[in-house]
């Protein structure tokens, strides 16, 4: 039952979804009468509505132009705000007039807008190690008297479906934060400092993975451009326009393969002096994944829960450009479907964020893919050159090929019948080696076991050091589902266990 009171209390809202927050009030209630809100020591203000006029996505000179933080940086990124995401630019103008809007130091940033969703991110961690302003719909949150662990124990909880339950407010399918939601939104400051640098550190390790994940792909990219500039033979690049035989051999009449820009990057990898090889002649096959339609595999039970004997959908929309899986989903179907193996390597083949890519490093149980994705593979299963291969793909998508290989429209395929005409170069064992250890280390060994509240950060950070793209994001999800549970017990008033297993 509900009571008139209760509804008073809740706005008068008496849709299905405001009616939730009446159970859900009860539990706040029961927590605000044990401890302080810790919202109360954090200063907050709104982003400015800079003129959409003044916004370059592209500019050569990008030296009068500061970067643009807008709600999508903060949703794209989950824990980390870095440079190599997508910004608009603002013109430096504003650099005394919107001073007040310039970001330069650490703060946590929270959007104002957000979807029915609450799996979906709404804050990030700006570090500071870059200049940006502030757009509008973000509110910026400090400290007013800084206290490091309770500042990663805030953004921690800011994470939290209990968090995002009382900041996206009571709306319809695009909730928008108002006022009235931020006044109420509770966040439980707790006095057992053990727990709170517990949660401290699990977010500052889980922020340094994903920095380090990211300083890791720049790395590979780094590293296949100075080996391909540093071997050129002594051939000269010189831009010509396509002769009739060109255009005839390779079956295309659009200008993508034509242009300067694509020839440059080609005549690099074809003037490497070891040379280079189609992806047939490094011993890959191709195979779209499979068409997960009803008419192709039957009734099936699509879930975001793992189920007995259900299959792991790894989908290209799932992946991230740096080869890590976002999320997955699960398909249970009683029929026999294919499924991937160790070292086959899934490339998203359709739409606009098309090349992204990931190789299977594990063998996994019922692991499956869908027909947007392309999935290459080999006969003897070599993880090193499965991952080799991602980072030259990975290299040309950076470089902008990989939408030129593409053709038609709603961004583009990459068909089959095109890979031919890829060129891999024919890097040395040691520097293919070299550069897959920046993606997958086996000799990184997470020492969960040795792991206390006094050495975490420092052990972590030195398996860090050595660990590979796929090390870093594995072990970063594994603290994940400990902070979620402890955070959990937090909301629901329960001891909190203090364990990095």
């Amino acid at each position: 039952m509900v009571s008139y009171n209760e509804i008073l209390a809740n706005d008068y809202v008496l849709s299905k979804d405001g009616l939730k927050w009446i159970e859900f009030n009860k539990s706040i209630n029961s927590l605000r009468e044990k401890y302080p809100n810790i919202l109360e020591d954090f200063k907050s203000y709104d982003g400015y509505a800079f003129p959409s006029s003044d916004y370059v996505t592209r500019f050569d000179d990008l030296k009068k132009k500061v970067k643009l933080l807008q709600i999508g940086n903060v949703n794209d990124s989950e824990w980390v705000i870095t440079e190599t995401q997508k910004f608009e630019y603002v013109p430096d103008k504003y650099i005394q007039s919107k001073k007040r809007y310039l970001l330069t130091n650490p703060c946590i940033l929270i959007s104002l807008t957000g979807g029915s969703e609450t799996d979906n991110d709404i804050t990030s961690y700006f570090d500071g190690s870059f200049s940006a302003f502030l757009n509008q719909r973000v509110s910026v949150l400090t400290m007013k008297e800084y206290s490091e662990d309770y500042f990663f124990y805030f953004y921690a909880l800011t994470k939290s479906k209990y968090f995002k339950e009382q900041w996206l407010g009571k709306g319809g399918i695009q909730k928008n934060t108002v006022s009235s939601d931020r006044a109420k939104t509770y966040l439980p400051k707790i006095s057992n400092q053990k727990v709170v640098r517990f949660i401290s550190i699990l977010t500052q390790a889980i922020i340094k993975k994903e920095q380090s994940i990211k300083e890791r792909y720049i790395n590979i990219l780094s590293l296949i451009e100075q080996e391909l500039l540093n071997n050129q033979k002594s051939n000269t690049f010189k831009f010509e326009l396509p002769t009739i035989n060109e255009i005839e051999n390779t079956g295309r009449l659009d200008t993508n393969l034509y242009r300067e820009h694509f020839k440059q990057i080609v005549f690099q990898i074809q003037n490497y002096t070891k040379g280079f090889q189609t992806i047939h002649e490094l011993g890959f096959s191709l195979s779209r994944g499979q068409n997960l339609q009803v008419s192709n595999i039957g009734d099936s039970v699509y879930s975001k829960k793992k189920y007995k004997n259900f299959y792991t959908l790894m989908l290209p929309k799932f992946l991230s450009k740096y080869g890590t899986v976002d999320k997955v989903e699960y398909l249970g179907n009683p029929n026999s479907l294919k499924t991937l193996k160790k070292g086959d390597l899934i490339f998203g083949a359709e739409g606009f964020e098309k090349g992204r890519s990931i190789v299977i490093i594990e063998e996994q149980d019922r692991v499956i893919t869908n027909i947007h994705g392309i999935t290459l593979q080999q006969e003897e299963h070599n993880v090193n050159k499965a991952i080799f291969v991602k980072c030259c793909l990975d290299y040309l998508r950076s470089k902008g090929l990989i939408d030129l290989y593409a053709v038609g429209g709603n961004g583009g395929s990459l068909a089959q019948k095109y890979w031919d005409i890829i060129p891999f170069p024919n890097f040395p064992e040691p520097k293919q080696k070299e550069i897959a250890l920046l993606y997958h280390n086996p000799e990184s060994i997470y020492q969960t076991e040795t792991f206390t509240l006094d050495n975490f950060l420092e052990q972590d950070n030195a398996f860090n050091e050595t660990a590979g793209i796929y090390e870093l994001d594995k072990t970063g999800k594994q603290l994940k589902e400990i902070l979620n549970k402890a955070i959990d017990d937090i909301a629901n008033d329960k001891d909190v266990e203090i364990c990095f297993k």
